[in-house]
């Protein structure tokens, strides 16, 4: 073995480890001056450089161990039959010590991905609109971006992303995966998923384009005299919470008797955005967030409100809502018992830091569990809602795949029991909706395709089928029949 080269790989190895330690602990600091007066979550200095002191001992007690790495480094290097790139060795490593931890929100992004993923919190970005996770090993939808053409398309919370265009995503990290479906608006990808509860697989076709991230909607109703405000939260980044306010600041100058805010669908993002929002309405003699550290100790945040809002405010959640959505919505139901309307929640109680590892590449590394204000840690569990509401059957129902023939009278199928559901919730009643297709969805299709101009068959081919999809998509989209909406209306106005 050449000692020599041995020699120069470990010093190699040891100072990225130890600029890593180093970086982060600089990054700790300065957030801690920044943030103070925000968020509260820094540690104090003090502690900072005792964890820097000892994430150092614990590397110089392990010194021995990661010879073990230089090595296998050293083995592949002379023996592998093929040249091997020494920064292809090393970005694996760190790709391995991260994947055994079982943590689909820790991941190491290289340069590249690191640029895409601050373009993606600071402005816009080009692909099909999508948050996506690492679930139990698969690539799964959290909940597509509002507008976006994952929603468009179709895409649901807990789609499972199997293929892109033909090309399997088993065994990449989430990271490559969501390289592979991001892409130049206009060029066209075709995702094959498994839906929960659905026994074929799904090939969605999906136009990509401009995701701009405008996060806060807003819309007034007039219910029984009394003015509704609804903010909508699509996500949490940086000016969020400044526009949130504003909005809302708005509706309180137009005597706003009640305010519905909107996070179904929201996967989450910044702390601080959700921390400043829980600020303007929780009040200081509770917590309106505890965070737990490394260590095991809790420490609890506090506002400086004085005194609660004069008026009822409700959250609206889905199996979309993830991680801020869930502080805020769990944040309000606890420490101010204000009602949360809708599903159960996605269920992610974990913080995550990014830490430079000096040639702009980062780990993203979960460093903290948020618990309630009442100490409760929502992971995997998800938040319930105070009063359950879902939505039309249609909404859930799914893309139809027309393999080869049309769907056709006296035919038996589960896409035959999406039609009918799409036929009901377009006002085309089939007359059932067990997949049977029997004489009333033969004239429920010949409606539906008359009244859209497409060859009036009986029977449901590609085309018909894609037509049907539009028009449902277009109904939900522009929040017709929005149960779960109307529930929070009823719930405000009692």
């Amino acid at each position: 073995m050449n000692i020599k080269k041995r020699y120069i790989v470990l010093i190699a190895f040891i100072a990225i480890v130890i600029g890593a330690v180093g970086t982060y602990a600089a990054g700790q600091l300065f957030s801690n001056f920044s943030n103070n007066s925000n968020s509260g979550l820094a540690s104090t200095d003090r502690d900072l450089l005792l964890e820097l002191a000892d994430q150092q001992e614990v590397l110089e007690e392990n010194m021995g161990e990661m010879s073990k790495v230089v090595n296998a480094f050293t083995i592949i290097k002379e023996n592998y039959v093929e040249e091997v790139d020494d920064n292809q060795l090393i970005e694996g490593a760190i790709q391995g010590m991260l994947q055994s931890l079982g943590d689909p929100y820790t991941v190491y992004m290289d340069k590249e991905t690191m640029e895409q993923f601050n373009e993606q919190i600071e402005s816009s970005f080009e692909g099909i609109g999508a948050e996506v996770s690492m679930v139990n090993g698969n690539v799964t939808i959290v909940a597509p971006i509002k507008d976006s053409p994952a929603e468009k398309a179709g895409l649901k919370p807990n789609d499972q992303i199997l293929t892109v265009d033909g090309e399997s995503v088993e065994g990449l990290d989430l990271y490559e995966a969501v390289n592979k479906i991001r892409g130049e608006k206009g060029s066209e990808v075709t995702i094959e998923i498994r839906r929960p509860g659905v026994e074929d697989l799904l090939s969605i076709d999906i136009t990509r384009d401009s995701i701009p991230l405008q996060t806060v909607y807003v819309e007034e109703k007039e219910t029984d005299g009394k003015l509704i405000g609804i903010i909508e939260l699509t996500s949490f980044s940086e000016n969020t919470a400044k526009e949130f306010a504003a909005e809302v600041e708005k509706l309180e100058e137009k005597g706003m008797d009640g305010l519905v805010i909107d996070v179904r669908g929201n996967p989450g993002g910044l702390l601080p955005a959700v921390e400043e929002i829980l600020k303007l309405f929780v009040t200081k003699d509770t917590p309106y967030l505890q965070i737990e550290d490394p260590t095991g100790k809790k420490s609890r945040y506090f506002s400086d409100l004085e005194t609660a809002k004069d008026y009822p405010i409700v959250t609206l959640i889905n199996e979309g809502s993830a991680s801020a959505s869930e502080i805020l919505a769990v944040s309000l139901k606890e420490a101010m018992n204000y009602e949360v309307v809708g599903t159960t929640s996605f269920g992610k109680g974990t913080v995550q830091q990014t830490v430079s590892m000096g040639d702009g590449s980062t780990i993203k590394i979960t460093r903290f569990k948020w618990l309630s204000p009442e100490g409760n840690w929502i992971h995997e569990d998800g938040v319930e809602p105070t009063v359950e509401q879902e939505m039309p059957d249609y909404y859930y129902a799914n893309p139809v795949q027309v393999k080869d023939d049309p769907f056709a009278y006296n035919e038996s199928d589960p896409n035959i029991e999406d039609i009918q559901l799409m036929l009901e919730g377009l006002d085309y009643n089939p007359g059932r909706l067990d997949g049977y297709f029997d004489e009333g969805t033969k004239k429920a299709v010949e409606a539906f395709q008359k009244d859209n101009e497409l060859e009036v068959t009986g029977e449901v081919d590609q085309s018909t089928a894609e037509v049907l999809q539009t028009k449902l998509m277009e109904k939900v989209r522009n929040g017709a029949d929005d149960l779960q909406l109307e529930k929070a209306i009823e719930v405000l106005t009692k």
